[in-house]
């Protein structure tokens, strides 16, 4: 090894000194040798950033690049253009596919264009009609298709077959809808209800998560509840393959989550049936919160670990049994059958949980190991993650806008470079470092490398999705884990194995018993000082320039990588300086919040809509509850409505009647009404007209006025956020729909949430 280290070297110090002599011409003598030098080492940087297979990884993100610009666009692309475009753009890459330098960029080029192709013919595959107002007494019957049971209601999602409501001309594919506790039918059967519908819900603060645009991707056309009860029905049509499927597997989620929480009531059962079935709906409220301020929430989605924890004691397993057998093991290839077995657990868990996109994610990357141990092949984790990405984006494109796919992928990436970097090997060992592995200081030390790693990867996007950090995950971690790996992960599988036969209730006691030291370790955390951190909201340009900087230090393996580190810490302090509102106005009118003197929000008027009210203190940073008293100081009421001042002494007003309008656009700068104004006004006026065309509104105080952003532009028009004719503009700039339309009650939040 040293010999060719020595040519090497010898042939780089050559170079060096042509280069040297070749610039000494028109460079001082000082300033070449150190331009030269600079310049040699940020070129074998870069060639070695460019060298056969380093650049693979980037392909995905390239991918997903094109996906996320279709999001990103005021109306929905032409299929023809976006088709277009791919072709012309794998046209030019093929044509420069011998050109070193031009190919890589011209490939990068075409994914991005594949990318945004592929989401939009998904979307022009998917097209379907969207409720475009609410309705009371839709009358609707069909095959029930998932149920998921919740803490104070169940929900069910219906694929409609018959359905009857006044003013709606085409009806929803799908519907979703909140039932009575315990009365949700089984998946697969065919029902007929009367339900209230509306659309579904959209955004609940401008730039906060569009639960609109999550629906129209699963072809959900509307959401509400069920008025009445549920009838069962002879089926009017087939069911289909799909949904017969979709059915034995719901039944035996069904059966399994019943038999283990017989035997392990409580939260303790609710969260060992989430990790073997992926039902994890049932879990309480404070332990839930508790689960997700400690940063073990992570424990509960189904995702790497469980799929790695299943498919590896299968591999043992299996492997150890045929090991047993001496002529079969010397004879035989015993480890890739244990390979196959492992897999085929993989498949079923996969098939079992529901296929998450966590989940999609690592069974593929799984998939990759264990097929690679079958046909002799080891599998290289940057190219097994490069694969599993474009698989699950081929798959479902949508998800790159996902909380799920972006913390996934964030922690999965930082585990892989931090793997691979000389942080968790061991190349040099000594007596000290053997002794210190023999008592499992290794394994404590990764498992401590691996929830900071992790957690740090996973902080950004917590951030910007759900506006809270956890100061004490590694500790959560570091207590809970081990037990989670050693005891209830094996004592689950097992359960799970020895159901058929009866003997699994001690299996499932055990289980428990962890998943009790999981909860302790949880609230524990929980209930430390500043175990909380909440997070106000900023744009989407921090997250993707946190991104990009992720990207650098973990894709990049020469100290370019550092540059990631510079890019990551301009995002945070961009994240940290993003504006707060002034105002906030609820999507339905009937709700809005002043930033008072103090510089926390008080509620000028709070009637039904906690739902938002909740979404914006978390998004403010504010950890006060929407029945905190002190969201009412400084707010003055009476009969036809309120008052709030804001931090500089001006009046914002809420109209609740015609009468209120003369006295508040005499005195406050802006007026916040349920109702439509009877006339003209001084006042920014956001009345009933304005709200409707252009859902929740924040405004920011700029000089004497206010900037205003909304969660439906004007210039917006897609598929889950339709643009409306505007025929009338205020004098402020409000545009007017040209038809009203019912306002949803606030009940069909919950249904939303």
């Amino acid at each position: 090894m040293a010999e060719p280290t020595k040519i090497r070297a010898k042939a780089w110090a050559a170079g060096v000194e042509d280069v040297r002599r070749r610039a000494a011409v028109w460079l001082p003598d000082g300033l070449t040798e150190r331009a030269n030098g600079l310049r040699q080492t940020l070129l074998q940087w870069l060639a070695a950033e460019v060298a056969p297979g380093r650049l693979l990884p980037w392909l995905p993100v390239a991918f997903g690049t094109g996906i996320a610009l279709y999001f990103a666009a005021d109306r929905e692309p032409a299929w023809w253009a976006a088709s277009a475009l791919a072709l012309a753009a794998i046209a030019v890459a093929v044509a420069a596919r011998h050109r070193p330098a031009g190919f890589p960029l011209a490939l990068g080029l075409a994914a991005v264009a594949c990318g945004f192709c592929l989401v939009t013919l998904h979307s022009l595959r998917i097209a379907h009609p969207v409720l475009p107002v609410s309705t009371w007494t839709a009358q609707l019957a069909g095959f029930v298709e998932t149920r998921d049971e919740r803490e104070r209601s169940d929900r069910i999602v219906v694929r409609v077959h018959r359905f009857e409501a006044a003013r709606i001309d085409e009806k929803p594919w799908r519907v979703r809808v909140s039932v009575r506790k315990g009365t949700a039918p089984p998946v697969g059967a065919y029902v007929a209800f009367k339900a209230h519908l509306s659309p579904p819900l959209s955004p609940l603060r401008p730039g906060g998560y569009d639960f609109a645009r999550d629906m129209y991707f699963q072809q959900i056309g509307a959401s509400g509840y069920v008025l009445g009860k549920i009838r069962a029905e002879p089926p009017a049509a087939d069911a289909g393959v799909w949904l017969r499927y979709a059915a034995f597997f719901d039944g035996l989620r069904e059966a399994m989550d019943r038999r283990i929480r017989a035997i392990i009531p409580g939260d303790r059962g609710a969260i060992a049936s989430a990790l073997i079935t992926g039902k994890r709906d049932a879990i309480s409220g404070p332990v839930n919160d508790a689960m997700y301020i400690s940063s073990l929430a992570h424990v509960l989605s189904i995702s790497g670990y469980h799929m790695a924890v299943v498919a590896g004691i299968v591999f043992f397993v299996v492997r150890a049994g045929l090991a047993l057998a001496p002529s079969l093991a010397s004879r035989r290839p015993i480890k890739k059958w244990a390979a196959c077995a492992a897999l085929f657990a993989a498949t079923f868990y996969l098939l079992l949980s529901g296929s998450e996109v966590a989940t999609q994610r690592s069974y593929i990357m799984i998939a990759i190991v264990l097929v690679g141990v079958m046909i002799d092949r080891a599998a290289i984790t940057f190219r097994t993650l490069t694969v599993a990405a474009i698989g699950v984006l081929l798959l479902a494109p949508q998800a790159v806008v996902h909380p799920s796919f972006q913390m996934s992928f964030a922690a999965t990436l930082a585990l892989v470079a931090g793997y691979q970097s000389t942080i968790w090997r061991a190349d040099h060992e000594t007596p000290l470092t053997t002794r210190f592995a023999l008592w499992g200081g290794r394994e404590a030390v990764g498992l401590l490398l691996a929830s900071l790693v992790a957690g740090l990867a996973t902080t950004p996007y917590a951030a910007y999705h759900f506006h809270r950090v956890a100061p004490y995950g590694v500790i959560a971690n570091l207590l809970a884990m081990p037990v989670v790996s050693a005891m209830v992960m094996p004592m689950g599988i097992l359960g799970a194995l020895t159901m058929p036969f009866g003997f699994d209730a001690i299996f499932w006691q055990l289980m428990g018993a962890g998943i009790d030291w999981m909860i302790g370790v949880a609230l524990w955390v929980t209930a430390l000082p500043g175990s909380v951190g909440h997070m106000p909201a900023f744009g989407v340009g921090p997250l993707l320039l946190v991104t990009f900087g992720m990207l650098l230090l973990c894709l990049l393996r020469s100290p370019l990588r550092w540059s990631g580190a510079a890019v990551t810490t301009v995002a945070c302090l961009w994240a940290l300086a993003a504006p707060r509102p002034d105002v906030l106005i609820a999507a339905d009118g009937q709700t809005a919040a002043v930033r008072g003197a103090g510089g926390r929000l008080t509620l000028l008027q709070g009637a039904r809509d906690n739902f938002a009210v909740k979404e914006w203190l978390a998004a403010d940073g504010d950890a006060r509850k929407p029945a905190d008293a002190s969201l009412k100081e400084g707010v003055r009421c009476d009969a036809i409505g309120c008052t709030a001042k804001l931090t500089d002494g001006r009046l914002v007003a809420f109209a609740l009647t015609a009468e209120a309008f003369e006295e508040d656009c005499a005195r406050a700068v802006a007026i916040v009404s349920p109702q439509t104004a009877p006339g003209a006004c001084a006042a920014l006026l956001v009345d009933r007209p304005a709200w409707r065309a252009q859902g929740a509104t924040a405004l920011f105080i700029k000089g004497d006025g206010f900037a205003r952003e909304t969660a439906r532009p004007a210039t917006v028009d897609r598929p889950w956020a339709r643009g409306r004719p505007l025929t009338v503009e205020t004098t402020l700039g409000i545009r007017r729909p040209s038809a009203p339309e019912a306002t949803p009650p606030a009940e069909a939040l919950e249904a939303d949430d």
